[in-house]
């Protein structure tokens, strides 16, 4: 039976060599931000790292290996934002501590301008992430519509994603009205 591939892989178990993976990893959306996949350098993204390119190429032998790599810990990164921003909540307090994620993730998130550098390549994502998101934002709803709810929450969050604004309570008052959340007091 094969092993993990290079994306799962997880690294060696010193602290240090993990740190130094994620620190390439985070750098990878600082670049993939301002250049877009077309033009990531390995180069780059070492030297926004602060590792040598040698260090680099032992934790990801080729651009593609960071790519794929990257991809997976972006959804890990995500998903255990939403886990944490959820935990112990139930009914509409958690899906709106989701909803609150949401925003404040698309606003810290690094790589969130390559909309602008690479936009067939994020519109070829967007079409993958969309029922990934769709489907886990219905499991926390309930009601009869939930379906259709999680799609519109979605695609709010994708055309803020598209189209930036700077209102992030605008921004959640319109994914509570996705939801059908009623108007909370922060």
């Amino acid at each position: 039976m094969p092993g993990p591939s290079p994306a799962e892989r997880e690294p060696a178990t010193v602290d240090d060599d993990k740190s130094t993976r994620q620190r390439l990893l985070a750098a990878t959306a600082e670049v993939l931000g301002r250049s877009g996949m077309t033009k990531l350098s390995l180069s780059e993204v070492a030297l926004q790292a602060g590792v040598s390119r040698p260090t680099l190429y032992r934790w990801f032998a080729s651009k593609q290996e960071l790519l794929d790599s990257f991809g997976l810990w972006q959804r890990r990164m995500y998903e255990s934002g939403v886990a944490k921003a959820t935990a112990g909540l139930r009914g509409q307090d958690k899906v709106d501590a989701a909803l609150k994620f949401i925003v404040d993730y698309q606003h810290s998130y690094p790589g969130l301008r390559m909309v602008d550098v690479e936009p067939a390549h994020v519109i070829g994502r967007l079409a993958q992430v969309i029922p990934i998101m769709r489907e886990r934002l219905e499991r926390l709803l309930s009601g009869p519509d939930c379906a259709q709810a999680a799609a519109t929450a979605v695609r709010v969050a994708v055309s803020h994603y598209l189209v930036r604004s700077d209102d992030d309570d605008q921004f959640l008052a319109q994914l509570r009205h996705a939801v059908g959340l009623k108007e909370r007091v922060d």
